[in-house]
């Protein structure tokens, strides 16, 4: 399946370890990838979380979001700084909420997947939900006009 990252509307050369699933990678611990189910818990990753490089996050179904919470948890809560990648049932709708959430990554074969990666950070000009991204929501925007700037650390 073809793998697009952030800023690359081609796809790109898959130079990542392939990922081990959760269960096998937790028995030796050894490895810089790992794919989860999204039944799996991300907090099982904490302790070796700094020496992992590729986390694979999986659509079982476009309509199941539950991997976009692990995203978020991954990236909001534990501070992985790696790569994120949307693997399964990823659709080109959901790319500006995939980003939000953290994915930089995303494997696809759907028509105009990169077209629609490249437009996705500005698609929507006013967000609703706070992430990490650095962007301010409409009620900061309203509270404090639209001077708010918010770091991605905050």
């Amino acid at each position: 399946m073809p793998l697009f990252r952030e800023g690359s509307a081609a796809p790109v050369a898959n130079d990542q370890p392939a990922p081990l699933p959760l269960a096998d990678w937790l028995k030796d611990r050894v490895g810089p990838a790992v794919a989860l189910a999204n039944t799996d818990d991300v907090n099982e990753l904490q302790p070796e979380l700094a020496s992992l490089t590729l986390i694979t996050l999986h659509f079982p179904r476009f309509s199941d979001g539950r991997a976009y919470s692990q995203a978020r948890l991954l990236r909001e809560r534990l501070g992985y700084r790696g790569e994120l990648r949307a693997a399964g049932d990823v659709l080109q709708d959901q790319l500006p909420f995939l980003l939000r959430c953290g994915f930089d990554s995303f494997e696809s074969d759907q028509k105009g997947f990169g077209e629609a990666l490249a437009r996705a950070r500005t698609l929507f000009s006013v967000v609703y939900q706070p992430t990490k991204d650095g962007r301010p929501t409409a009620s900061q925007l309203r509270l404090f006009g639209r001077r708010v700037t918010l770091s991605a650390a905050e």
